[in-house]
This record gives C-alpha cells, structure tokens and sequence, in this order.
C-alpha cells in the first residue's frame, strides 16, 4: 500500500475511534465530523476528497461509508452512494474542424482540463454537443453552493438520507450559456471508471436555483486526442442518486486513425530489442498507460501522487508505472527514499504532436517486444485474435522476465490481447 493512502487509512481509524463514528452512525444513520476535528490528524484537504470509489479508505469501504462535504467546514459520514460509474458506450468518433486562425490554443498539446475545455469550445464540439446557439463562456472558478437539501440513497437499508447543504464550497470547470440552456462541464484529464456525483451536482442544484433555463450536467473526459463527453439528467433534481445518462458522444479534432497497411509495414520492419529486467505488463487497458504519460507531462509525479490523482489502488500504480517502464516510456528513480516517476523522451514524444503518429510510435514500441510481435503476426494472419493458449506458448518462447506459473502466464497474455486489440482497434479495419 501506497504511503500517501497508508498514511490517510491510519489517521481515519484514528478517528472513528477517538469520536465513535461507527456507533454513531448506527444510532443516528450519519456523523458530521468538523474540518477542525480531521485536522487533528492531518489536512482536510488529503483527508476528504476522494474522487473516485477506490480511493476512499479502507474503513469505508468496510462498512459501505462515504463522505461529502454539508458546509465550508464540515463533512457528513453515511451508508451514501457517492459515485456513478460510467457507462461503457460503444459510440463512434465525430471528427471535427479547428480554426485555423488561432496561434495561441495548441489542440495537439492539451495537458490541462481549461485548456481541453477552451479547444472543445473553440472547435465548436461544445456548441454540437448542447445543441444549442450562440454559446457562451459564463460561470467558473471556485464559489459557495448555497443552501439547498437533497436525498441521497442509503446503500445498506435501501433507503433515503436527507442532508443538508450550507455555502459548501463548489468548483466549476466550465458553464456555457445558450439561448435554451446552460452546461455546467467537469473535465477530467484522466480514464475512470467512476466518478463522485457531488462534481456534478451541487453545482446543479446552485445554478438551478438561480435561472430558469434548463441546466445540463456534463462530464469531459480528454485523453489521446478524444474528448468523450457525457451528459446526464437528475431525473429527481432533490435526489442525488436520480441522475441517469442522457447522451454521449466523442470526438476528435485531427486524423486519430492508421491503416492496416501501416501496422502490416510496422510487423515487417520492427527490430525485436531484448527483453527489459521489468515486470512483463499486467495492465489490460492500454489506453490508461497513454493516459498515465499524459499526467506526466507537467511534472515528474511520486508513486504516491499518480494513485492519489488517478482512479488507481497502489497495486495497480505499480502495474501501470511498470508498463510505461518496460515499453520505455517511463523511468522510475528515487527522491528522497520515495519512488517517483517521469517520462523519458521515447514517452513525451509519445503525447505531444500529430496523433497519427504518436499511435504509430506507440504501436511500433509495443511490437518491438517478441511476445506481441509474433502474436500480431498471427492476428494479421488469420484476421482473428490468436487464442489464449496459442499467446501463452508464444510467452513462453519469448524469455520474457521473471514469468513462471501458468497462471501468471494466463494473466499477462490477457494483456498481449488488450493491447494488439488497441492497435487494430485504431485501423477499424478488422
């Protein structure tokens, strides 16, 4: 277990105990427990935001708890159903034209969430996906919620908590103004497979309060050239668990999309380099390896960092870190006893310019290993995936590091799969 998450586990089991939290809760359904009281063992701020689901500590997963914040200074503790997991749709990618006159927006070199937001709205993807006119930028930036009560599920009893909200503070990313309606966006710059719905919500029941035209929650994810937008509906706007999915959609602004040809010349001209003294990958998703290169622009990040911004646990930190290391992507290195991480220039030029050829790169450094080579090879040959067994043989030949057991063998030829299917998934060809 990661530091930072160790640390946050350790001070929570402090204080349920010092303050009885869990006997509370089971005589009054709730805790409300201060910022002053959590300070007592560390910031509120590392303490009370969780983003997602497996971020929260362990004594909350144990008894089914989550956290929100009810005003500026304080927090309730329940049986809450706090996040929504997203909704995997199958939908096709909408390319869209950039204006050609701005000089100072870079829409291949997008690494924060203003300026993924400022390129979705200045290539008109905003504007498409509200279907709404003349939109413009209004609200942003950090304010008060105001006072509003909402029901939230309680997942042990399969009832409803009412809870009271008073100038909680909110962040909007970005609201966007129409003739018929207003979207409030969250953008997000990394892969998820959940998200916490107050991101959302409170900022909704704020602006609902304040206008009568229809205000739509959105959430943007943008990742590798694709911004994914969702949007949603509170079908009971004083229910925090009413909300459901209206609409999705993708799109990209330059030519994500390579050949088969292409990835038939890669097979032919790839040189095999030898095999890494790195953990073979075991991290079925590759597109969250890209999107761990992308959190890496900035700045080098710690061990402790990456699993405290991403929707990881520490295991799959390592996982994912280790992937990125063995296709070279990567580098691991100690600071101050901590091990952190940062992108080597094989990496940084694997996120920054044209897409078409940074999948063509990546491609090029996932076929320069044996395993996934000699496995494409046979994909390409029989225009179907090699099956399980067939890629484990394959391993097996290849002097793969520090691989065993079959069952390792079985769990890491899963990744062999996921990443020559992200490659033939770029062609659509197959």
């Amino acid at each position: 277990m990661s530091e930072f998450y160790g640390q946050t586990n350790q001070c929570w089991e402090l204080l349920f105990d010092k303050y009885d939290i869990l006997h509370h809760i089971h005589q009054e359904g709730n805790y409300v427990i201060t910022a002053s009281q959590i300070k007592e063992f560390r910031e509120p701020r590392l303490m009370a935001k969780f983003d997602h689901k497996v971020n929260l500590p362990q004594i909350f997963k144990e008894h089914s708890l989550s956290i929100l914040p009810c005003t500026r200074g304080s927090y309730i503790i329940s049986h809450f159903k706090t996040h929504h997991e997203i909704e995997q749709v199958n939908s096709p990618v909408t390319k869209v034209p950039f204006p050609v006159h701005l000089q100072s927006l870079e829409h291949t070199n997008v690494f924060s969430e203003s300026i993924a937001l400022n390129c979705a709205f200045a290539a008109g993807i905003v504007a498409d996906f509200m279907e709404d006119e003349e939109l413009v930028p209004t609200v942003s930036g950090r304010m008060s919620s105001g006072s509003f009560r909402f029901d939230i599920e309680n997942v042990k009893q399969r009832s409803f908590i009412s809870v009271d909200v008073v100038n909680s503070q909110i962040e909007i990313d970005g609201g966007y103004e129409g003739v018929n309606s207003l979207g409030l966006i969250e953008a997000k710059m990394d892969i998820s497979d959940d998200f916490i719905v107050r991101q959302l919500y409170y900022p909704y029941r704020l602006l609902t309060n304040k206008i009568t035209k229809q205000v739509k929650p959105i959430i943007m994810f943008y990742s590798n050239g694709i911004f994914r937008l969702y949007e949603y509906q509170f079908q009971s706007p004083n229910v925090y668990s009413s909300l459901v999915l209206v609409k999705q959609k993708n799109y990209t602004i330059d030519d994500t999309t390579i050949t088969l040809s292409d990835i038939k010349n890669l097979i032919e001209r790839v040189k095999i380099v030898p095999e890494p003294k790195i953990p073979f990958p075991q991290a079925d998703s590759f597109e969250r390896v890209i999107n761990l290169c992308e959190l890496l622009v900035e700045a080098p990040l710690t061990r402790d960092e990456v699993t405290q911004l991403y929707d990881f646990d520490a295991r799959q930190t390592n996982y994912y870190t280790d992937a990125g290391r063995y296709l070279g992507l990567i580098k691991k290195y100690t600071d101050n006893g901590e091990p952190s991480y940062e992108l080597t220039a094989h990496g940084r030029f694997s996120v920054e310019g044209d897409f078409r050829k940074r999948k063509l790169f990546l491609s090029q450094k996932i076929l320069e290993h044996g395993a996934f080579l000699k496995s494409m090879y046979l994909f390409i040959k029989r225009g179907v995936m090699p099956n399980q067994e067939e890629i484990v043989d394959i391993m097996k030949n290849s002097e793969i590091y520090r691989v065993e057991s079959e069952s390792t063998f079985t769990r890491r030829a899963s990744t062999i799969r996921s990443w020559l299917n992200w490659i033939i998934g770029n062609t659509m060809e197959i």
